[in-house]
């Protein structure tokens, strides 16, 4: 069974996307309605702009959802997923790609949801860490002896999770998690405590947008983060988005359940190859390749 997955944020490249518009005239027409409906020319930055302009929140997660659901549609027929599934902001990628959403709902909700994130990180200093080479079980252990707000956010694959916090909390649990033999506890270059309870403010804005977007079923099940499991409810898939932003994103769990509901191959769809290495490290016995322009469709 063919499983099609979407990265997140993080993924994003200077140059992103060009290739595409170059030689895909549908590539083109989605590229220039979403200058529109963003209201500014994201098509500059994702082609021309520095790193630098790439990490900003508002820009970056509608770039790497740019590329990765504009590169689906331009699969044309070969695009055949059994299942789907995406890291984070990658699940509005997969939901768009299936057929839950439309080009222009998803859109918005990922603009929505990256103004809505950016706020809440400026109402509180906060931050992530990468936690490599303990159980998973441990660092839940060790973040709840720690003073203040320290979760798990990220189950990535078995020996790398990261959790997410208040910046001081942060600190002590990186050094109580190294004690507890960890391998490295690394404070990471983000702007927030992404999938903690720090973004429940954004929580409740996007809880608002997307209750009043309108859902379809999905072509084939949705592995959403919050639960790893098959979903094809609207009503579900939307109380489980709305639970992202606050709760972690069961990646380990979710490609696991893929596999065991008889996912043999899992193609990457978008910028990067991030997700392979996390797929290859869950279980080596995978098989993984990039998607690739069909430049006939």
């Amino acid at each position: 069974m063919n499983a099609y997955i979407f990265p997140g944020q993080g993924a994003q490249f200077t140059g992103m996307g060009l290739d595409l518009y170059e030689n895909s005239p549908l590539a083109q027409e989605l590229f220039e309605k979403a200058n529109s409906i963003l209201g500014f020319h994201i098509t500059d930055i994702m082609f021309e702009g520095s790193k630098e302009d790439l990490k900003e929140t508002k820009v970056t997660q509608p770039a790497v959802f740019l590329h990765s659901v504009i590169l689906a549609k331009t699969l044309g027929d070969s695009f055949k997923p059994d299942m789907v599934a995406g890291h984070s902001l990658g699940e509005f990628s997969a939901l768009v790609a299936s057929g839950a959403l439309t080009f222009e709902d998803g859109l918005k909700l990922v603009s929505q949801r990256a103004i809505a994130m950016q706020k809440a990180c400026e109402l509180q200093p906060s931050t992530m860490a990468a936690v490599l080479g303990l159980e998973d079980a441990v660092v839940e252990e060790v973040c709840k002896t720690i003073d203040g707000v320290v979760v798990a956010a990220n189950y990535n694959c078995p020996g790398q999770l990261v959790i997410s916090g208040e910046v001081e909390a942060i600190n002590k649990a990186c050094e109580a998690l190294k004690e507890a033999g960890a391998r490295r506890a690394l404070v990471l270059p983000v702007g927030g405590a992404f999938h903690s309870p720090l973004m429940e403010p954004a929580r409740e804005e996007l809880a608002a947008a997307i209750e009043n977007t309108t859902f379809s079923k999905p072509n084939c099940p949705i592995y959403q983060n919050v639960t790893a499991s098959a979903i094809t409810d609207e009503n579900e898939i939307k109380a489980n988005l709305i639970s992202q932003l606050t709760a972690p994103v069961r990646w380990t769990q979710s490609v696991q359940q893929m596999i065991n509901d008889g996912a043999s191959l899992f193609t990457e769809v978008g910028p990067g190859k991030v997700l392979q290495g996390l797929v290859k490290k869950i279980n080596r016995e995978a098989e993984t390749v990039s998607a690739t322009l069909d430049t006939n469709a």
